[in-house]
């Protein structure tokens, strides 16, 4: 197996994450937002409450290891956006998810049509 195939074959850093840290990639992959637009997401997702000592310090961490980037809206709120490398984070774990998934295809096409209907 070459190189490229075994790295396609793992999520990279995306393994090290959470199911939540992923979730909150995921919400961030659609565009950068607050704190609490982030509580709100998962809280939707969830379908209960996500308490802030939850939410802050899984950001803190993904700020820290460089998939998230954290700005100042003003003095009271900060944004959250996905980095160049948190964005590839999330194509990773999908590309393993995929590849896992995507056995024959009617899988396939099942996939396909998630797509188009996210388009």
């Amino acid at each position: 197996m070459s190189e490229a195939q075994a790295v396609k074959e793992t999520p990279g850093i995306a393994k090290e994450l959470t199911a939540f840290q992923q979730n909150i990639l995921t919400i961030l992959a659609e565009e950068p937002r607050y704190g609490l637009a982030i509580k709100r997401e998962l809280e939707t997702y969830y379908d209960s409450e996500v308490n802030h000592g939850r939410l802050y310090p899984n950001l803190d961490e993904l700020v820290e290891i460089g998939l998230v980037e954290k700005s100042e809206l003003d003095k009271r709120t900060n944004q959250y956006a996905l980095t160049d490398d948190g964005y590839e984070a999330v194509l990773d774990q999908l590309g393993w998810m995929f590849d896992k998934i995507v056995t024959d295809e009617d899988r396939a096409s099942d996939i396909e049509t998630l797509v188009e209907n996210a388009r």
